[in-house]
């Protein structure tokens, strides 16, 4: 079998998931750091690898992947890691968590977006954390409500760690660098402490994987 790869940054939401997902099928991979400040990931040798520009990218059974939700999808239908439930139905509602997490809050909170809104508002003080907060926020107490419809016994939606818990885990650790207040979400946080057992997500923790 072929090594596989993973183009990582240490903060970036996305290549958490990836961290994650790849300690939850007992995968071997190595890491290529990509450092998004010094704008590595707009140099030629990444764009050949991802023509966005962005992390994380995959390699893996001598396929070259991008987006994280695809490479998720990749993971868990070769590696039956169980990720989703079979039931569409079933299916459908833990995925629109998962959703309104990687594709509604963590797109207007990455790197790029907040860079530029510091930027046309003339870097005024506090303004990544204002902006932060603004969408944070709002946007983990709908999916404290949504979690409102599965048991968490432990994990978001039952007892195995699935796709929500994947995605939510960055973002938590996105809200507490930024100072977002998530205490009060009772759901959210039961499910932060169970993932933070679990040695898969704690060995994925960002910290653990800053360089130098």
């Amino acid at each position: 079998m072929s090594e596989v790869v993973l183009f990582d940054f240490w903060r970036s939401s996305a290549a958490y998931r990836m961290r994650i997902a790849l300690n939850l099928a007992g995968i071997d991979y190595t890491s290529v750091p990509v450092d998004l400040p010094t704008r590595q990931h707009k140099t030629a040798d990444h764009i050949a690898r991802n023509p966005q520009g962005l992390v994380p990218v995959l390699e893996i059974d001598g396929l070259r992947l991008t987006q994280s939700l695809a490479m998720l999808d990749y993971l868990d239908g070769t590696r039956d890691m169980g990720l989703l439930p079979k039931d569409p139905g079933a299916r459908a509602r833990q995925m629109a968590v998962a959703h309104a997490i990687a594709v509604d809050i963590h797109p207007v909170c990455n790197l790029q977006v907040i860079n530029y809104a510091a930027e046309i508002t003339g870097n005024r003080e506090n303004v990544k954390e204002d902006w932060m907060q603004q969408f944070i926020r709002p946007g983990l107490e709908a999916v404290e409500v949504m979690l409102g419809g599965f048991d968490q016994a432990p994990y978001a939606c039952g007892d195995a760690p699935g796709l929500v818990d994947i995605c939510l885990m960055p973002q938590l650790y996105n809200a507490h660098r930024w100072g977002v207040d998530v205490s009060d979400l009772s759901r959210i946080c039961a499910i932060e402490a169970a993932c933070a057992e679990n040695p898969a997500f704690a060995a994925a923790y960002p910290d653990l994987h800053k360089p130098g």
